[in-house]
C-alpha cells in the first residue's frame, strides 16, 4: 500500500526545512533547491505542496509566528492565570515568560535570527509584510498583557503608564536579542537576563 502522507505535516517539515536554511545560511539561500535537498526532498515534492516561492516563505513566516507563539502563550497564561500566586512567584514567572523571547538557547536563537531576517526581507517582499508585523505584533500583545496583569495583582504601581512601557520593554527584548545573536561573545545569557531583570526592577520602583 502506498505510504499516506498528512499534506499539513508535509508542509510544516518543509517549513523546518525553511527555517534551518535562513537560521544558518540567510534568506537568500533558502530557494527551493537548498529547502528541498534540507528537507529530504525531490523539488518536485515541494512544488506539489507549494505553488511558488513566494507561498513557501509567506508560510514559513506563519509557522513560525505560531510556533513561537504556542509556546509563549502557554507561559502566559500559566502566569496570567495564577491568581494565588505570591508577588515572589510571579516575578519569577515573568523572567521565565519573557525570557522565551531571548536567544538563550539554541532553539530560541534560531527564532530570533529567523524573525529578523523575514523582517528585514519584508521591506522589499510586500507579500511577507503582514506576516512579519504579525509576529512583532504578538511580542507586543505578550508583553502588554504581562504588564497589565502585574499592575492589576499590584506588582507595579497604578499611575504607570503600560501602553509606553509595553513598547519600551518589547523595544529592549528586541534589541538584546538582535544583539545577542550578532555578538553572542559579549551578550551571553546570564547577562540579558540581568538586563531583562534589572529592566523589571525599574519598572517596579517607578513613581
Amino acid at each position: 500500500m502506498p505510504k499516506i502522507v498528512d499534506p499539513q505535516q508535509r508542509r510544516r517539515a518543509v517549513a523546518d526545512a525553511v527555517h534551518a536554511v535562513v537560521a544558518h545560511y540567510g534568506l537568500q539561500a533558502a530557494t527551493l533547491r537548498n529547502v528541498a535537498d534540507e528537507a529530504g526532498l525531490a523539488i518536485g515534492s515541494v512544488r506539489h505542496y507549494f505553488t511558488d516561492h513566494d507561498e513557501l516563505m509567506i508560510f514559513a513566516v506563519q509557522e513560525l509566528g505560531r510556533r513561537v507563539g504556542e509556546r509563549v502563550w502557554t507561559h502566559a497564561e500559566r502566569l496570567l492565570t495564577g491568581t494565588s500566586d505570591s508577588r515572589e512567584e510571579r516575578r519569577h514567572r515573568t523572567e521565565e515568560l519573557l525570557a522565551e523571547l531571548l536567544p538563550l538557547d539554541d532553539v530560541r536563537r534560531d527564532e530570533v535570527v529567523l524573525r529578523h531576517a523575514f523582517a528585514v526581507a519584508a521591506q522589499t517582499r510586500p507579500t511577507l509584510l503582514t506576516h512579519a508585523e504579525a509576529i512583532q505584533q504578538t511580542m507586543y500583545d505578550l508583553v502588554h498583557r504581562t504588564l497589565r496583569g502585574a499592575q492589576a495583582a499590584g506588582g507595579l504601581p497604578a499611575d504607570l503608564d503600560v501602553e509606553l512601557e509595553s513598547i519600551r520593554l518589547h523595544a529592549v527584548l528586541d534589541g538584546l536579542g538582535l544583539q545577542a545573536v550578532l555578538f553572542p561573545q559579549r551578550f551571553p545569557p546570564d547577562l540579558l537576563s540581568k538586563v531583562v531583570r534589572r529592566h523589571l526592577d525599574s519598572l517596579t520602583a517607578a513613581a
